[in-house]
């Protein structure tokens, strides 16, 4: 809870800040307060507590994803010093959205009540859509913003109106009254009712099959630091909390539910790295990169309390890799209108250890061995084929196959040196380059030592 109380504290502290015309100690204080927080949360790592009747409950499974996220927001944060140079006037506005959207990830994961989860999920999603559509001179981020906002209020009825029948269904919005009323009673047909509609809701805020269609052109009309945080920080938090809230509802799903959750992984593993062969726009392919990544998470909420470990160890490998190619991206299409592809023609020639850093980023992302994304799928495969899913496994192990075709364009296209580019010059960035390196390097160190977090369970 004083994780919960640092973290607020840090976004007002920020806003006055800028009251004072202190813009220049916003970013390095930020860095310093999330680094507090951090150590805030990990003391609780032990605890096992709830706070206000249970809206927030802390206990080592919470303490863990909550620190991921503070990880990533701190990655996020030092890039926007960066970032929003030529608008550093609002440094503060940008950054103080940040830790809210941080806030919420945190109240997504920690609840204890689906008033808490609701409250978390609409922090997150409001301060996206802010995000969104920040660009105010750019018609993409404009529409962005917009069709992020139309669609993901739709999403967030859903799972409102699903929150409803669940309480007329049980007379509560605590959890732990929820599994005693599931678990002892016969529920009427509008509890398994009021669950889908969540499901529907939290496919959306995942960009899963078949509600991922919104993330290609909200991804690639956003900023690129956006791009970055939907990307990572919100899709895992997303994930996290639909993790929590089915080790609740599908033991009381009907025996047939497993099936259509199966066919939704199938689907959006097929659809996320078919469609991404073709794109030639390195935002568009990352966000059908990460529709796939999607149906990977999913596979645990699949498996259920066993693969927690794995599921975990999957988001942080997943996300680091993303921070660390996000930044490369970041460093190559700084003064650039579009980020395509073909803009990283030659990189290797003038910035070779960046271009190592988006390689292994991207390599890990496809799950070749060594790397943490490897490990994180070996052990989600191991699991699945455990407990039965053979499809669901081939299909994941086929399309993995398939994504190191497009991961592999973007390397190629980098190591293949033009002539055209002898004159090319990048802006030098030491924070871009700093975040890239350092999270690559985190993402090796856990892929050499799994151990590291899979014995924290």
């Amino acid at each position: 809870m004083s994780t919960l109380i640092a973290l607020a504290s840090l976004a007002v502290l920020i806003l006055v800040l800028e009251i004072f015309n202190l813009r220049k100690t916003i970013v390095p204080l930020t860095l310093v307060g999330l680094l507090v927080a951090l150590g805030l949360n990990i003391c609780d790592f032990n605890s096992v507590d709830s706070f206000y009747n249970n809206m927030i409950v802390v206990n080592k499974s919470t303490v863990l994803f909550n620190s991921l996220f503070i990880v990533l927001t701190f990655f996020i944060v030092a890039l926007g010093q960066s970032f929003y140079k030529e608008q550093y006037d609002k440094i503060s506005d940008y950054t103080s959205l940040k830790i809210f959207l941080l806030i919420g990830a945190y109240c997504m994961v920690s609840f204890g009540n689906l008033v808490m989860f609701f409250l978390g999920l609409e922090i997150l999603s409001i301060t996206l859509y802010i995000l969104a559509g920040s660009d105010r001179t750019n018609i993409k981020s404009n529409e962005a913003g917009m069709k992020y906002f139309l669609m993901g209020s739709f999403a967030s009825g859903f799972i409102l109106f699903g929150i409803a029948l669940i309480y007329g269904a049980t007379a509560t919005f605590d959890m732990h009254q929820i599994v005693l009323a599931s678990t002892q009673l016969a529920m009427p047909k509008w509890f398994t009712v009021g669950f889908t509609l969540m499901l529907v809701g939290l496919l959306f805020k995942i960009a899963a099959f078949p509600f991922h269609f919104w993330a290609p052109d909200v991804y690639q009309g956003s900023p690129l630091l956006t791009t970055t945080t939907m990307s990572t920080l919100a899709k895992v938090a997303a994930v996290a909390a639909f993790y929590k809230l089915s080790e609740v509802f599908f033991p009381a799903m009907p025996t047939n539910f497993v099936n259509l959750i199966a066919f939704l992984i199938v689907a959006t593993l097929i659809i996320g790295n078919v469609m991404a062969l073709k794109q030639n726009n390195i935002k568009r392919l990352m966000a059908y990169s990460g529709i796939s990544h999607a149906g990977f998470m999913l596979m645990a909420i699949l498996l259920g309390k066993t693969a927690e470990p794995y599921l975990f160890y999957y988001m942080a490998a997943y996300a680091i890799s993303g921070i660390a190619a996000f930044s490369v991206i970041l460093y190559v299409c700084q003064d650039k209108k579009e980020e395509l592809v073909i803009h990283f023609r030659g990189f290797a020639k003038h910035k070779p250890v960046l271009a190592i850093t988006l390689s292994l980023a991207l390599l890990s992302m496809a799950g070749i061995p060594i790397l943490a994304g490897f490990f994180g799928k070996l052990f989600l495969f191991t699991e699945a084929l455990k407990q039965g899913f053979y499809i669901t496994v081939i299909t994941a192990v086929i399309t993995s196959i398939i994504s190191i075709y497009y991961y592999i364009k973007v390397i190629i296209v980098m190591f293949t040196y033009k002539n055209a580019d002898t004159h090319t010059v990048y802006q030098k960035n030491f924070m871009y380059s700093a975040v890239a390196v350092a999270a690559i390097i985190i993402n090796l160190i856990i892929g050499f030592c799994p151990s590291i977090i899979i014995d924290l369970f």
